[in-house]
């Protein structure tokens, strides 16, 4: 319990105050603790946001269904569109934890390497996906698997200024990506 406190507060005070100006002094009183609270769960405050970076990971695959690897391999429109709008939908719940890891990639090589290995994870999965498949050239399947997924982080990053509304159109854009990611993946 303490554990998962520790991590929504820690999540909050990067939000509000920012990774480096955030202390696990801070982190520990607000959830009514002191710093030995916090080392009994975290080694330190980077380990807290390589933490909260396997929470929203694991969150967001175990509602993967199919994964992402296995709609790249069948290679279906419907099946795309759906991965692409659950993605879409669980925007609110991610992009919070992206935004202070972005931060904080940008201060610490070990949180870069997290960040950086938990943006592979689906441009691999695509390319498993493809390699089961036979489909495209091999030396291409990679590539398709960057282009594709740099569409929804692009895109989310549109959106977390924008929102969806005037500029930015949901149907529309989840149509001209489901469009493009069937060019890159599909059958």
């Amino acid at each position: 319990m303490t554990r998962n406190l520790i991590l929504e507060s820690g999540l909050r005070l990067f939000q509000d105050q920012g990774y480096a100006a955030t202390k696990v002094e801070d982190i520990a009183a607000s959830v009514g603790a002191n710093r030995t609270t916090f080392y009994r769960h975290f080694s330190s405050k980077e380990q807290l946001m390589i933490a909260l970076i396997e929470k929203i990971n694991d969150q967001v695959v175990s509602s993967d269904k199919p994964r992402l690897a296995q709609v790249a391999e069948v290679g279906d429109r419907e099946q795309i569109r759906t991965w692409i709008a659950r993605r879409f939908n669980q925007w609110p719940l991610i992009m919070p934890y992206v935004s202070v890891a972005r931060q904080a990639a940008g201060m610490d090589p070990t949180i870069a390497a997290a960040v950086e290995a938990w943006l592979q994870s689906p441009v691999d999965e695509i390319q498993a996906g493809l390699d089961a498949a036979g489909r495209f050239e091999p030396k291409s399947r990679r590539a398709r698997g960057v282009l594709a997924f740099g569409q929804i982080e692009f895109l989310s990053m549109e959106w977390v200024h924008e929102g969806w509304g005037n500029r930015l159109d949901r149907e529309s854009s989840l149509e001209a990506m489901t469009d493009t990611w069937c060019l890159l993946i599909g059958r």
